[in-house]
């Protein structure tokens, strides 16, 4: 089986639950600049590796 090392995208509802916080959080953050993330067209796309990093850098900062 060949495996896929594509990074791993989630769209804002994705990212909304894996963080566990509310979709409009994820979009006030993620315009902010605070949570990084991409633009597709007109679509938030995160990636999980780079969420993952953001929060290991972040886990003592809390968000605000």
């Amino acid at each position: 089986m060949i495996e896929d090392r594509r990074p791993r995208l989630m769209t804002i509802d994705e990212a909304a639950r894996y963080l566990r916080i509310h979709k409009s959080t994820v979009y006030r953050l993620s315009k902010g600049g605070r949570l990084p993330a991409s633009k597709v067209g007109n679509k938030w796309r995160f990636r999980k590796d780079v969420i993952d990093q953001w929060l290991s850098e972040n886990e003592n900062n809390g968000l605000k």
